[in-house]
């Protein structure tokens, strides 16, 4: 099984759906924006939230492909905006855990 840098690393969707997520990344607020995508009332940590963010995505782009009329690209986005804001979060905290103190 692929770890998680490497399974989003590997994502290869439409330039535009891409450029929208990069766009939006500066504005993604794990609070708002996670709690409204996976409804939870709890948030998972960054890993299990970014696990159940690339079910979701995998669902939608399936449903982009198939031409599907329950698929929404502003959803999608949506989606791949969370997955990049959680896996900068992820990355950055694991930089924290391993700096060294002074």
């Amino acid at each position: 099984m692929l770890d998680l840098e490497t399974r989003i690393r590997t994502l290869q969707r439409p330039t535009l759906l891409a450029r929208a997520a990069r766009f939006g990344m500066d504005d993604y607020r794990r609070d708002v924006h996670l709690r409204r995508i996976i409804a939870a009332e709890r948030l998972p940590r960054h890993a299990e939230a970014i696990m159940r963010l690339l079910d979701i995505e995998s669902e939608m782009n399936t449903q982009r492909i198939e031409h599907s009329g329950e698929y929404r690209v502003a959803r999608h986005v949506d989606v791949l905006i969370a997955i990049a804001g959680e896996a900068q979060l992820m990355r950055a905290t694991r930089l924290r855990l391993v700096e060294p103190s002074d």
